[in-house]
Order: structure tokens, then sequence, then C-alpha cells
């Protein structure tokens, strides 16, 4: 298990991680997700034991890694997001060189290393050099060479950036698998949809800050609940629209493709209310649900919401789009 409580860090007069909490459980594969700047790096660099935070507590594999870093290095394996260059170097050199520096060697880890490379797919190119190898070749060998020593954690720096769709898709076959024998997956990555249908559980981080965390299944109920209403009528705009305004559970409004769109913050109790005083008003209702959201849409969702109340008024039928 992998635990950050209420880690601050700080760069100058710059805050990079703001009482950061979360948990990553065993055998998890953990999306941690946001934007430039959002602290994803700075967490990498505390759990490796690279940096120490301000305050808080940080606990991997119910060790602290700023006092267990030579314990912690056999339990974790680590992927930068970038592969660097090694000249001339093969393949096959190249996963030997690290597994050295793991003093492993010997037929079991001549062993391990095809194994590696067969779940990598790159079998046959031990004699290839790294530097001819394609972008997402490159960080699949990356990966391969972090289990080297078969760690339990496995920590991945943005390893889908850059890569082409073909590639990506591969890296993700390889990262699924990994996650299937039950390694513990840390993976960091600007979009969501980077890491589509991989993460069992993800955190969303912004500013130092964490806006959601937990099952994956979890997240998606709980934003779900707080996606917009879609209401289609046949007609009395002005009069929906005013009693929509009236409900101060109501905390946007708007229309689109003919329908409108009403962000409402209460209880499924009071959302059913909702519809039974429309209907009691005489409003021709054609349609009510709830808008399904996905991963990308509760990225996007929580990192444009800052809480306003926005009422957007139409006061007359012809506002409303001709049907």
């Amino acid at each position: 298990m992998i635990e950050l409580r209420k880690l601050r860090k700080s760069y100058g007069s710059r805050q990079a991680l703001d009482g950061l909490s979360l948990t990553v459980p065993d055998g998890a594969a953990y999306g941690l997700i946001g934007p430039n700047g959002a602290g994803k790096s700075t967490v990498l660099r505390l759990l490796l034991g690279l940096e120490s935070a301000d305050s808080g507590e940080l606990w991997l594999d119910g060790m602290r890694p700023d006092s267990n870093v030579r314990r912690l290095k056999k339990r974790i394996g680590y992927a930068a997001d970038s592969f660097g260059s090694y000249p001339g170097l093969e393949v096959g050199e190249y996963m030997r060189f690290f597994a050295a520096c793991y003093e492993l060697s010997g037929t079991a880890v001549t062993r391990r290393i095809q194994l590696l490379l067969e779940q990598a797919g790159l079998m046959g190119r031990e004699g290839q050099q790294v530097d001819s190898l394609s972008r997402g070749q490159q960080q699949r060998l990356s990966i391969a060479r972090a289990l080297i020593h078969d760690p339990r954690i496995l920590i991945l720096d943005e390893p889908t950036e850059g890569i082409e769709p073909g590639s990506r898709q591969a890296l993700l076959r390889f990262l699924s698998e990994l996650s299937g024998e039950g390694k513990t997956l840390l993976v960091s990555a600007r979009q969501l949809s980077e890491l589509s249908g991989l993460c069992t559980h993800v955190g969303i981080l912004d500013h130092g800050r964490l806006l959601i965390e937990g099952e994956v299944s979890e997240v998606l109920r709980s934003v779900n609940a707080s996606s917009p209403i879609v209401l289609s009528i046949a007609g009395a705009l002005p009069e929906t629209m005013r009693i929509l305004r009236r409900d101060r559970k109501v905390r946007a409004l708007s229309i689109r493709n003919r329908e409108i769109w009403i962000h409402y913050d209460g209880t499924e109790e009071e959302e059913a209310g909702l519809l039974a005083e429309l209907v009691a008003a005489g409003i021709p209702v054609r349609g009510f649900h709830r808008e399904k959201g996905d991963l990308e849409a509760i990225f996007l969702r929580l990192n444009g919401n800052r809480g306003e109340r926005t009422v957007t008024s139409y006061e007359t039928e012809s506002d409303f789009p001709e049907r």
C-alpha cells in the first residue's frame, strides 16, 4: 500500500503540494491524473526518496521512503517519462546492465530478461540498438527494465506521453497484464483518456490538491450523481425557466441541442420533486434524465467547476430552438 497523509511541499514561494492525502491499495492500478504543475512529479519524487516533504507523512509498503531508500529500492520499479540516450547499446545489453545493478546474474536472470521482453512485445530484438527503437518500444523496454528485480510496486511517470495510438494500446496491454499479476501500479498522466481501461482506482490532482479519489466505479457513481439533468419539453419554455430559476438547488442552466441542461445539487428525492413540480405546473415534459459521465468528462468537470451558481434566463418561446 502507498499512503500519503497531509503532505506539503514548496519550492520557494511555489506550493507544489497543499495538504495532499491519498491511498493506493495493494494490487491497485492507480491513475494519478492532472495537468502540468498539478504536483504529480513531486509526489513521485517523494515516493522515490529523491526529496523530502516539508510536512506530513508518506508510507510505501509500510516504510517511510526518506529513511528506507535502500530497502525500498528492492520493492519498487520506476520508469521515467524520458528514456534517455544509450549510443551503441543493444536491447539485451541494456537489460543485462540494469540486472547487474541489482546484482542479478546467471541463467535465472537470462530467463527473466526473455520473459520481460516477451511481455513487452520486444522478443527477437535483443541485438537491436535501443536508440533505433520507436518511442513506444523504448517506453515498454524502460518498463521491462524497471521489472528486472521483480518489484511489488511499479511507479510510472507519464508513460503514454508522446506515444502514437497503436503503441499506446500495446503499452496499456502490457500494464494490464502486470496489474493482473497482482503488482501495484501508480501511473501518472495528464489526461484520463491516456489510461483508458487500465485503472482500477483514480486520483485527480490540481494545484497540489486532490479533487477526487477512489475506485473508478465509485468515482463514476459519485460524479454521475452530480451530472446535469437533461430536460426535454414540447413547449412552455418561459414558465419552465421560471420554475427552474426559483429552485435554489439549480446551480446552472443552459440549452443544448434543443434540450435544457440543469446542473442540480439536490438529492434523488429532490430531483423527483422538481419533476413533479414541472408536471403539476402543466409543463409538457418529454424527457427527464441524468446525463451519464465518463472519466474524461469527470476530469473536465472537476477542473472547470468552481462552484458558482450561474442561471441563464430565456424569457420567450422564440429563444428555444425550433423543433
